[in-house]
């Protein structure tokens, strides 16, 4: 009688708590029903790293793309794990959402991730990728194109690139959820099982109290864009197989909730006009060059954020490698002053060089070096958690030469 009333008293306390953390909103700035683009570039949201049932996913195509329109993407880049002859009629418009099909490929004891613009064949097979990705690895800084090469999780355990990053390499993904995941579970099973038991109630909390900065791939971000230049992205590796028997009873998480948590947001100066073959091509583009930022989505929408370096006669994207100048400045601009306590970082060569807590900021470049810019904010959680730093944004380097 005693367990049965002190097993009563815990899940009625469960449920009383789970009902409080409902109410906890995760958003850092106030939640809109349509975000504006910034007044210069118009600011494209997208996932990639994503795996449908072809291969290591839960779900058909067609169940991943409509998840996609849910969760307000405007393009989705299929990368399913070893597959060759892939399947290139999913590849157009879906409504206002563009799919791209790429691929996920093992090389050595790691994964990369290969799109091709003009659809040249990655091989028949596993050793014909290998051979391929090879070449592509060895040719010199932005020598192809046409492709696109990048490294997934680089620090997944199991999966951790060894050596020296390769010149033919585009980049490498800085944020990747299962990573996260994986991070947070090794750190600490007892934290990570208590926001599986909050997830009912809040999903954005459950992921958030779980999150670390990835400084490893930070660290080799700065090491790197000091030899060369490098792209980093957001991968959400969505599979929706988090647990057993997924493909039988839940997709865990959902693919919606896997690609509302980070995305890339792409900057383009003119917008997509609906015309695939041309708007592929702008993406693609943006995606090569690092001409756009990684966002943290579930703590608010970022669009409409702008991080330019400007000269007397143009502005610069990130990505962009520039001829110091005099006058030049890096201006930074958030869509709105979030509701917490936040600060933006500017980093010189991996080094902090100056924080500014107002929504605008501008700082002057009289030196070359690679430029950054990273958006951090306090959260207060609810107990039994505290205040916690999160980053909201990381942007991709800028290039300032002599």
């Amino acid at each position: 009688m005693k367990t049965l009333v002190a097993l009563s008293f815990l899940v009625v306390t469960y449920f009383l708590y789970g009902f409080y953390l409902n109410q906890f909103d995760t958003s850092i700035v106030p939640r809109q029903l349509t975000a504006a683009h910034n007044s210069d570039y118009y600011d494209y949201k997208g996932v990639l790293n994503v795996h449908t049932d072809l291969t290591a996913g839960s779900a058909s195509p067609s169940f991943v793309v409509t998840s996609a329109k849910l969760a307000n993407l405007d393009f989705l880049i299929f990368t399913d794990l070893n597959l060759f002859n892939m399947p290139t009629s999913f590849e157009s418009y879906h409504g206002n959402l563009m799919v791209m099909s790429a691929g996920k490929y093992s090389y050595l004891d790691s994964r990369l991730i290969y799109y091709s613009l003009v659809q040249d064949s990655i091989g028949n097979n596993l050793g014909d990728a290998q051979v391929k990705l090879s070449d592509l690895l060895s040719q010199k800084t932005g020598a192809n194109k046409d492709s696109l090469t990048i490294l997934a999780h680089p620090y997944k355990a199991g999966y951790s690139w060894n050596g020296e990053i390769p010149s033919g390499l585009d980049g490498f993904e800085l944020w990747n959820l299962k990573s996260l995941s994986n991070r947070a579970w090794y750190e600490s099973k007892l934290s990570t099982i208590w926001s599986l038991l909050l997830y009912p109630f809040n999903p954005r909390l459950s992921f958030l109290r779980l999150y670390t900065e990835p400084t490893d791939e930070i660290a080799l971000l700065d090491k790197v864009s000091q030899e060369r230049k490098i792209v980093v992205y957001a991968g959400s590796e969505a599979s929706a197989r988090a647990i057993p028997l997924a493909n039988y009873f839940i997709r865990f998480p959902s693919y919606k909730r896997s690609f509302e948590i980070m995305s890339n947001h792409v900057l383009l100066k003119s917008e997509l006009t609906g015309s695939f073959n041309g708007d592929r091509a702008k993406i693609f583009n943006a995606l090569k060059q690092g001409n756009f930022y990684l966002a943290m989505d579930i703590l608010g929408d970022p669009k409409g954020f702008i991080a330019t370096i400007d000269d007397d006669k143009q502005s610069y994207l990130m990505g962009s490698e520039i001829k110091l100048k005099k006058g030049m400045r890096l201006k930074v601009n958030l869509p709105t002053t979030p509701k917490d306590f936040f600060e933006i970082v500017i980093y010189k060569d991996g080094e902090s060089v100056a924080r500014i807590n107002q929504p605008t900021a501008v700082f002057s470049i009289d030196k070359p070096g690679v430029y950054r810019v990273q958006v951090r904010v306090t959260s207060m959680l609810p107990l039994p958690d505290a205040k916690k730093w999160f980053t909201w944004i990381y942007t991709n380097p800028f290039y300032v030469t002599p």
